[in-house]
């Protein structure tokens, strides 16, 4: 059973005994990430996410991880345009020793310029290494232009030049104005002692509040951008406006994605891919925000394909609106979507996710039934409903890598 409670400072604890396992897993969720950077701090939130494994007031960069090792643990972390988590996930007898380090790690980092100077460069391969993932790339060029100026159109990663700027004295001053009591979760599920939820307690009560960052409202503008680059295959994302993480039609448009772009019984993978070959990979995916989404088709193929592709994929995209989905195909997407929910609260970690994240955005957990229940009540006319507002053809944006064609050529293709 899920419980939450909110110590006097606001931070929120959310835990879910577990007792047939030995296993548990803790994680540090701060509503802290690229989307609260300002332009010259692009990058900051993925900085500091580094710079916590880099040595803290009482443990060296290779203490953290002798010591993680030691416990045979799992420790990593991960930053997001809403949120930066920490997680680690141990046996119940070294949690006391996985929250010290944990609580050492996010909270005493030493931010020591050398340590910076050092994972400067190992971000910066980083940014190469996406910058040679074509599918990274076409997405985050695809960002980049719909969303403007907002902070959602920069790169979590930031920039060699906003990079360059930062020092541990000014990271260590977006670490105490953003890792604040009253945007942090911490969740805790799986076998643990109530001597270990007091240690949470009392260790966590004693970060300070602070003033919520104003966030400028995220608009979509309808955009198409090409890039060019020496690669064999195009990769194309199509997008349109989304729905907002919280949308209580979230469900709706899951199951919509799981018909029309989830899986290889999927209308565009037969389609696209299997009765006509004209490509390799071709997806669909929704990606939402507090304020905004974006719901996005993606196929990677041959340049000499991609026309054939583009006018397909507007075909069936037009035929499933016009009639939505068969009876078959809206079961065996709840059943889809059921079943990821089912296997997944299977795992300590992924229930520690679940409830950290969803505390952290929507302020409220669902349960597996209520989750399931929630899939069980999308009905056709839901999703076409859904698919009538989404597919806006008037509002389709384009992002193109590789051997691309001029923007001109690609909206003649989709417009005719």
């Amino acid at each position: 059973m899920v419980h939450m409670e909110t110590l006097p400072n606001g931070v929120r604890i959310v835990t879910e005994k577990m007792d047939t396992v030995r296993s548990v897993s803790l994680g540090i969720w701060v509503g802290g990430g690229s989307r609260q950077e300002s332009p010259q701090e692009s990058g900051a939130a993925h900085f500091i996410e580094h710079m916590l494994f880099k040595g803290t007031e009482n443990r060296s960069a290779a203490d953290i991880a002798m010591e993680t090792d030691a416990i045979g643990g799992q420790m990593n972390a991960f930053t997001t345009k809403e949120c930066t988590c920490f997680y680690g996930r141990v046996l119940d007898d070294h949690l006391p020793k996985a929250l010290d380090i944990l609580w050492d790690m996010v909270y005493c980092s030493s931010f020591t310029q050398k340590a910076v100077e050092t994972e400067r460069g190992v971000i910066l391969e980083e940014i190469d290494m996406y910058e040679d993932t074509p599918d990274d790339l076409c997405a985050e060029k695809l960002f980049a232009e719909i969303f403007g100026d907002n902070a959602l159109a920069r790169p979590i990663l930031g920039t060699p030049e906003t990079l360059e700027a930062m020092t541990g004295e000014s990271l260590r001053d977006f670490h105490r104005r953003h890792y604040r009591a009253d945007n942090t979760v911490v969740s805790l599920c799986g076998s643990f002692r109530e001597e270990d939820l007091e240690d949470i307690r009392r260790r966590f009560s004693t970060l300070e509040t602070g003033e919520p960052a104003q966030i400028p409202q995220a608009v979509y503008n309808p955009s198409f951008v090409v890039t060019a680059k020496p690669i064999e295959q195009n990769h194309l994302i199509l997008a349109f406006p989304g729905l907002t993480y919280h949308s209580p039609r979230r469900f709706a448009l899951q199951t919509l994605s799981a018909i029309l772009g989830g899986g290889v019984s999927s209308r565009l993978f037969q389609e696209v891919r299997e009765k006509q070959g004209l490509c390799y990979s071709v997806y669909s995916y929704g990606a939402g925000h507090a304020d905004t989404g974006v719901y996005c088709i993606y196929v990677a193929l041959n340049r000499d394909t991609e026309q054939q592709a583009l006018e397909t994929i507007r075909r069936v995209v037009t035929e499933f609106t016009e009639k939505g989905p068969t009876d078959e195909e809206l079961s065996r997407a709840r059943e889809q979507s059921k079943a990821n929910v089912v296997m997944g609260m299977e795992s300590t970690q992924s229930r520690m996710s679940h409830s950290g994240r969803s505390l952290l955005f929507t302020d409220k957990i669902l349960s597996a039934e209520e989750i399931i229940g929630a899939y069980d009540a999308v009905t056709k006319e839901d999703v076409m409903s859904l698919a009538k507002e989404i597919f806006d053809w008037n509002k389709v944006s384009l992002s193109a890598v590789g051997q691309v064609r001029d923007v001109e050529a690609y909206k003649e293709i989709i417009f005719g």
